[in-house]
């Protein structure tokens, strides 16, 4: 008997660092996350990849915020778990997600250290095919320069039209389309006044900034970045209170961004969802929307090419 318990013991430790790896190679990838919130459904990101030999590492987009670094994801007995401080909420303290395999997905918990505990799932994130010359339609105006036909808003509306433009005079309620696209041409000529905040939200779920940074380095979470994801190649702002546009092109992840006719970021495959995301649909076509939650902000033209081939 206790040669058989030998020879058991002595598999299952031969056995361990082959499970362990198949383990790590399925968490491996980017994962749309969905976490009920009692009842509300918060979209959240995660990518998991190997650092060297060894370790695990990644990036994790909450439900607002950007993409935050992980140092390490532990995996053991079929579980991963990693550990973040907080971001936008200091008071809640560190954030800790553990996961484990659900099928073809995952499922896990994202607890506060002093704060709730909410349940997540996971879909692997699809592969959004590009297109070479593609074939385009015919632009859409969809703001007509005379009220919000064909927008909503999200909460108790602040926006008006005024002489032509479409203006969010204060903080309050995000704006977004009627109308879901899929890959398209974008146009919009935009002001942004002192200090203020705003962004314009890619089927939904992709947030170009526009911030008041004219004379900053370039980041990826000020003016023309993809929200914690691209950076600029150079810092492309006007001075605030000036008229300034955004021509942007995305087809399936690929993004190029033209910011005050310079090309900022130049067909750059966006990782994933950005915090603020209406949700982690990436497959799915959707809508646009213009984030009014952080500050005053004015439109005068919002022009949509979409792409037919």
């Amino acid at each position: 008997m206790k040669k058989i318990k030998l020879l058991l013991y002595l598999v299952a430790f031969c056995l361990t660092p082959f499970v362990n790896a198949q383990e790590e190679k399925f968490f491996e990838g980017k994962w749309n996350i969905e976490i009920d919130k009692k009842g509300e459904k918060l979209p959240s990101w995660l990518e998991i990849k190997h650092s060297g030999v060894k370790t695990l590492v990644g990036r994790f987009v909450y439900a607002s915020g950007s993409a935050r670094p992980i140092s390490e994801v532990k995996v053991d007995g079929g579980k991963f778990a990693f550990t973040i401080p907080p971001q936008w909420s200091p008071d809640l303290g560190d954030v800790t997600v553990k996961g484990e395999k659900d099928g073809d997905g995952l499922k896990g918990t994202l607890a506060f250290a002093q704060g709730e505990t909410y349940n997540w799932t996971a879909e692997r994130a699809p592969k959004l095919s590009t297109v070479e010359n593609p074939k385009w339609g015919e632009p859409q105006e969809i703001f007509n320069g005379k009220d919000l036909s064909g927008w909503k808003a999200k909460g108790e509306n602040q926006w008006v039209v005024e002489d032509g433009i479409l203006k969010s005079p204060k903080s309050g309620a995000n704006l977004v389309t009627e109308d879901k696209f899929e890959d398209f041409k974008l146009h919009v000529e935009f002001k942004v006044p002192p200090g203020s905040n705003s962004g314009i939200y890619l089927r939904g779920r992709y947030e170009v900034q526009i911030t008041d940074d004219h004379g900053s380095d370039p980041s990826n979470v000020l003016f023309g970045g993809v929200y914690g994801f691209l950076t600029p190649n150079e810092m492309a702002a006007n001075p605030a209170s000036e008229w300034q546009t955004y021509d942007i092109t995305l087809i399936g992840r690929r993004v190029t961004v033209v910011a005050n006719g310079k090309t900022i970021i130049s067909e750059q495959n966006i990782p994933g969802i950005t915090g603020g995301a209406l949700d982690s649909k990436e497959g799915e076509p959707g809508p646009f929307y213009i984030q009014g939650d952080h500050g005053p902000i004015s439109f005068r033209k919002f022009v949509v090419t979409p792409r037919v081939e």
